[in-house]
């Protein structure tokens, strides 16, 4: 039985030419239409690979289509209202994001006179834009040839070199020898695409791969395991008693929202005010009636005046939600504020920004989906 040779990196100038021409004939005839691929803009480029960090390609879709409408331009999007610029991202996730973009966006207007910089050294220079996103606007809205190594590409690369932790300096140094002069875009696009629909993370289709010819680890046997997938963080957890003060309104039912600092996790957005009472799964010290008690504790704090105390209503069923490095369960509880009452004592301020909100007008808000959660059944079935 012969042993099978190992097959080679593409490396002198007929190899890398043969592995470019079959990567942008997989492209040209298996690649996905999708809207940011009918563009040049550079502006609507940087949109959507902003919003391809971290969310599928078919989650983005519906948002790149409303946020264009909205925002179809760099001016636009920096004379916008923060908060507006944070409803539209409701959803995505990692709302840091959505941040940065507009910023982005305020610097390309200031600095740049309006259109973004031609080139992947200046585009990492605006916030938001890591070494990736500016390989990609660079190479597919400017035909720089500048690698794009992302974790398709990252996992792509790993098998045809059989390499189980290829580090960001190697990834960079050979896919930037295999991206061509011409349709260099094309190319970095044509590798995230191997990655996202042939070369994938289990069950790589081998058979379908136009560059298995040159893949180390299918000769070998080892594309199942290339990359070695990342040892395990053990995510903390965190329990938060949240206060649901509600009360009635001329429109019907008003709950009262602060809105969280700029920095931070969920900057920007608003949410019912919690406080942390319990930590790493464990439950709190007093029990059921610990969550009722932090919970009504931090209402009347947020509603201090004598006569204006809210009273507890009812404990409203937990919400659980996984952020990339937290777990977090929610222990919501409602209460009942008099109409006609202020929400703080003369002379009082309360950073951050409290507001009541009727509940039929939260959708004009930027509002986490835990805490969409909570507030889908918090709102009392009639006005007493």
């Amino acid at each position: 039985m012969g042993v099978m040779n190992t097959p080679d990196f593409p490396r002198g100038a007929a190899e890398v030419a043969r592995f470019r021409a079959a990567l942008l004939d997989f492209f040209d005839d298996r690649g996905r239409d999708l809207p940011w691929r009918r563009t040049s803009d550079p502006y609507l480029i940087l949109v959507s690979e902003i919003m391809l960090q971290q969310t599928r390609v078919e989650t983005v879709v519906p948002y790149y289509r409303k946020w264009i409408e909205r925002f179809p331009d760099a001016a636009t999007l920096a004379a916008a209202d923060t908060e507006e610029v944070l409803r539209y991202w409701q959803g995505l996730g990692y709302y840091r994001r959505a941040r940065n973009l507009q910023l982005a966006a305020r610097e390309v207007e200031a600095e740049w006179g309006g259109a973004l910089p031609g080139d992947a050294k200046a585009l990492g220079t605006l916030p938001g834009v890591g070494p990736y996103t500016a390989g990609a606007v660079a190479s597919i809205a400017f035909g720089e040839a500048v690698p794009a190594v992302d974790g398709n590409v990252r996992r792509v690369m790993a098998r045809l070199l059989d390499d189980p932790a290829p580090g960001a300096a190697l990834l960079a140094r050979e896919v930037g020898a295999l991206v061509p002069p011409e349709r260099p875009g094309d190319f970095n696009q044509a590798l995230m695409e191997l990655g996202a629909t042939v070369c994938t993370p289990r069950s790589p289709r081998c058979d379908r791969c136009p560059v298995a010819e040159w893949c180390a680890a299918r000769a070998a046997g080892t594309q199942e395991s290339r990359p070695r997938p990342p040892a395990r963080k053990t995510v903390p957890r965190m329990v938060e008693a949240v206060a649901v003060v509600v009360r009635p309104g001329d429109s019907g039912w008003e709950v009262l929202l602060r809105r969280r600092p700029d920095d931070g996790l969920l900057g920007g957005m608003w949410e019912c005010p919690g406080v942390e009472v319990g930590s790493g799964g464990a439950p709190h010290p007093a029990g059921e009636g610990g969550f009722r008690e932090a919970a009504r504790a931090l209402a009347g704090r947020l509603c201090p005046g004598a006569g204006g105390m809210p009273t507890l209503d009812e404990v409203l069923p937990a919400v659980d939600h996984v952020f990339t490095h937290l777990r977090v369960t929610y222990r919501p509880v409602r209460f009942r504020r008099p109409a006609g009452t202020d929400i703080l004592s003369p002379g009082q301020e309360l950073p951050p920004p409290l507001r009541w909100v009727a509940f039929g007008v939260l959708g004009e808000l930027p509002i986490p989906r835990a805490q969409q959660r909570i507030l889908g059944g918090a709102e009392p079935e009639a006005v007493a």
